[in-house]
């Protein structure tokens, strides 16, 4: 039975190692990926294309990040993103997300970015 629990020991600091070698930018995207799955995709879509299934029945539907957020700053996006689409002058149906802490926002801020819409 010992031996069992040193494997399992052995597991665990190599799955320690792995979350190690691959950096907090693995943990932060892993992250951004679920908040925007669960609280952006429905609007705007898998790949940020405003496409989602509410997005779909929107008057008008949200834009595709390739085209809104083109020459935006990170700050822009950021307040977008906590405090909505009218406190930079969208659509007040893009709602606020004072929940999100300041890093989940920069975290979420770059995985938009990154999505190839």
């Amino acid at each position: 039975m010992a031996k069992k629990t040193w494997v399992n020991w052995e597991r665990l600091s190599l799955v320690l190692a792995l979350v190690v070698a691959a950096g907090p930018s693995a943990a932060a995207a892993q992250g951004a990926a679920s908040v925007y799955a669960q609280k952006c995709a429905g609007c705007h879509g898998a790949s940020g294309k405003g496409d989602g299934p509410a997005g779909q029945v929107m008057v008008p539907p949200p834009k595709p990040f390739s085209t809104t957020l083109k020459g935006k700053s990170d700050s822009w996006i950021e307040t977008v993103i906590a405090k909505g689409g009218p406190a930079v002058g969208l659509s007040p149906a893009m709602p606020a997300h004072p929940g999100l802490s300041g890093s989940q926002v920069e975290n979420l801020t770059q995985y938009i970015k990154g999505l190839n819409s």
